[in-house]
Parts: structure tokens; C-alpha cells; sequence
């Protein structure tokens, strides 16, 4: 079995895995110190429902400075190579090329692994859809039945 690293580290972020403890205050309401005051947003919670302990495909805060202020994560262990990724920021950080960094380091992990992203997007979030674009998700493979476009990224060569 492929595996991550249970710590993946920039320049400016780190992504660490949330932890079934963190999973449960974030379901429940409870607020931590070491969270940005508008994290988590509901997505995040929604990721958290897939936390299992020791699972390093899971979702990940991602710490900027010493506060959570987002997350990014796989949608599970990778089945024929490939598995979906998710990301998203809290509102006061954005713009700041903080989701292309978290997405370029996840990346460079499942790369050295031989394991393929995919994510799903709604057409009207050119956010997200430019942050895929930067780090390279150029296969298009149609959409979701709630509308969301399917994109991928091919492995790189060599």
C-alpha cells in the first residue's frame, strides 16, 4: 500500500492530518484555539465526516502561520492509482496563491507515489477551477450528477 507522509510542509503551510479528536469538535460546533474564527467552513466539517485514525489520505488542516484556516485532502486511499482531492480556504485568506501552494505540495507527494488526482468542481467556482488549472488538472472527463465538472491530472513524465 501507498502511503503519505503524515506531515507535508512549505515555505508558508502545513498540512496536517485532522485528527479523529478534531474531527468530532468540528461536527460538533467546538472551536479551537488554533483555528482561524471562520474555520471550519462547512466543507471542512463535511471532510471531517471521513476522518479515520491513521488514515494518511484523510483530510488536512492547512496551518498557516500557527491557525488552521482551511483543508485539503483525498477522498480515500487510491483505487487503481488514482484518488479525488479537496481543498478550500477560509474567505480572509484567499487570493494569496495559498490553495495552489497546499495543492502543489499534496501533488508533489502522490507524483513520487505514481498516484493520480482528480477533482470535482461546480463550473461557476473559477476559483477553485484556476487553482486546478496552475497545477496542471487539464483532463477534462465530463461531470457529476449534481453538475460538477470532473477534471484530472495527468501524471508527470519522466
Amino acid at each position: 500500500m501507498v502511503t503519505l507522509p503524515e506531515r507535508i510542509a512549505t515555505e508558508r503551510l502545513r498540512l496536517i492530518l485532522v485528527t479523529p479528536a478534531d474531527a468530532v469538535d468540528m461536527r460538533e460546533g467546538r472551536r479551537q484555539e488554533r483555528w482561524h474564527p471562520s474555520y471550519p467552513r462547512r466543507d471542512d466539517v463535511d471532510a471531517a465526516s471521513m476522518v479515520r485514525a491513521d488514515d494518511p489520505w484523510g483530510p488536512r488542516h492547512i496551518v498557516l502561520g500557527h491557525e488552521a484556516v482551511g483543508s485539503i485532502g483525498c477522498f480515500g486511499e487510491p483505487e487503481a492509482g488514482e484518488t479525488e482531492v479537496g481543498f478550500g480556504l477560509v474567505p480572509e485568506v484567499r487570493r494569496r496563491g495559498l490553495a495552489t501552494e497546499a495543492l502543489r505540495a499534496l501533488l508533489a507527494e502522490t507524483d513520487a507515489l505514481g498516484v493520480r488526482l482528480r477533482a470535482s468542481v461546480a463550473p461557476d467556482n473559477t476559483a477553485s477551477l484556476r487553482t486546478l488549472a496552475r497545477c496542471g488538472f487539464s483532463e477534462l472527463r465530463g461531470s457529476t450528477e449534481a453538475g460538477e465538472l470532473v477534471m484530472a491530472r495527468p501524471l508527470p513524465v519522466g
